[in-house]
């Protein structure tokens, strides 16, 4: 049965699943993949290229929007439109990486998976086109809340779920069989939202478009400039907006333990893969839950206090496990089946789990609360604008932090590249101060 855009729970249901099929992807990539390439013996360095890629696409979404406005159908639905063709692509983009040497050939998939966030950049904005148009302003803090628990549900489906049916489809298929069979899970995954609910699904029609002078081309450079020209008065336009620009950039907290280095050293550590997807899934449903509790907290404490806590706590299981690893020998990256290969001590794997799931409760407390402070400092007048080009930063910062980590752990070592990780973590803490109470705090858009 189809779900109707007409009623609550077919609004609400309908943006879940979408949300779903943004993390299925992310989840496979920056952990399935991340860990079989460790396991195939790649280096850490281009891991975290590889997963640094992954966010590129995400930092230019903004560009998307005038191009979503302007060039869409209303046979197919202006939002559903885009958000079918993209997931399609998304499908292809899957199937083509499907006979891609992991190894071998890792600068094509690189590409590859560059290509399929661009279209899984486009569907965001498209469904978050969606949202604003369907849902009432009394919805909307639940469905928010709907779409990023249905994100991290995607990605537990494509890195924990799909890292626990390795070791079966391994001994069915074979270990090249297994990893072509995951991407084709993960395709169908994707592709069984697309044909339940994006194909079915009725689009209201939109408001009236205003006729373009001139070809749809020009109609969408045209509003590229203005969309350009109001972000950037809007992020001029007060002190607290300026100094988020500075927030944004800056790494949230420590990022080590949410990027590749966890998948790289949980391999080198010897956790097998049920245990890394339990210790992914766990992370995962921690950081869905302190992701509510954080950004209520803040309501009634303030922003700015609770957020300076949330980033200095996740400096401390980074800066503990930085010593547990120069405590116990273990300092450059060493793959599995290389010749005289240390002794993994007892002790190391025990503490990448007591650090992982140490730092996940205040990195989800920190980013409810950081997306709420984002949303404070906005200008209610443009907010999808400036809101969307926070968002593009963040994920620039994301995308620099996995590319140094792993430059760094191959050539300084894990101790060193996760206590330079826990300070950075506090460079962000200053601008909290600097940043004063946004005037516009009281008038802030519905989360």
């Amino acid at each position: 049965m189809a779900l109707s855009l007409q009623t609550r729970r077919g609004r609400l249901a309908t943006l879940f699943f979408l949300y779903v099929t943004e993390g299925i992807p992310l989840g496979f990539t920056a952990v399935t993949l991340a860990t079989e390439m460790r396991r195939r013996g790649l280096g850490v360095k281009q891991i975290g290229t590889f997963v640094a890629s992954l966010y590129l696409p995400w930092a230019w979404k903004w560009a998307l929007g005038p191009v979503i406005d302007v060039v869409a159908s209303d046979r197919w639905g202006r939002r559903r439109g885009w958000i079918l063709g993209a997931q399609v692509m998304m499908v292809l983009t899957l199937a083509a990486a499907l006979n891609l040497d992991l190894v071998g050939q890792i600068g094509a998939l690189t590409a590859l998976v560059i290509v399929h966030n661009v279209f899984g950049a486009s569907q965001d904005v498209a469904i978050d086109a969606l949202a604003c148009q369907v849902l009432p302003e009394d919805e909307r803090g639940l469905a928010n809340g709907l779409m990023f628990a249905g994100a991290y549900v995607g990605q537990a489906v494509g890195g924990s779920g799909v890292l626990y049916l390795r070791e079966p489809l391994e001994q069915a298929l074979g270990k090249d069989g297994a990893l072509k069979a995951s991407f084709a899970l993960v395709a169908a995954a994707i592709l069984a939202v697309t044909l339940g609910v994006v194909r079915p699904l009725r689009e209201p029609p939109g408001p009236a478009r205003p006729q373009a002078d001139g070809p749809p081309l020009q109609a969408i450079l045209g509003q590229l400039k203005d969309f350009v020209l109001a972000t950037w008065r809007s992020f001029t336009s007060s002190r607290p907006a300026r100094v988020a620009v500075l927030f944004a950039l800056l790494p949230a907290g420590a990022m080590a333990l949410s990027l590749s280095l966890q998948s790289s050293l949980s391999v080198e550590l010897g956790l097998s893969d049920p245990e890394i997807a339990t210790l992914s899934l766990w992370c995962t449903i921690l950081s869905a839950l302190f992701c509510v509790v954080g950004g209520k907290i803040s309501d009634r404490l303030g922003r700015r206090r609770m957020l300076a806590i949330y980033l200095t706590l996740t400096a401390l299981p980074t800066a503990w496990l930085a010593w547990q690893m120069h405590r116990y020998g273990w300092i450059l990256p060493s793959a599995p089946g290389v010749p005289n290969r240390p002794a993994v001590a007892a002790e190391l794997p025990r503490a990448l789990w007591i650090a992982s799931l140490a730092y996940t409760v205040p990195q989800g407390l920190m980013y409810g609360t950081r997306v709420a402070l984002f949303m404070d400092v906005t200008n209610p007048a443009v907010a999808a604008t400036q809101f969307t080009g926070y968002m593009a930063l963040l994920n620039v910062a994301i995308a620099i932090s996995a590319r140094w980590q792993g430059w760094s752990a191959e050539h300084w070592g894990y101790p060193v590249t996760l206590a330079l990780d826990a300070g950075l973590a506090l460079t962000s803490v200053p601008l909290l101060l600097w940043m004063g109470k946004p005037a516009t705090a009281s008038a802030r858009p519905p989360e």
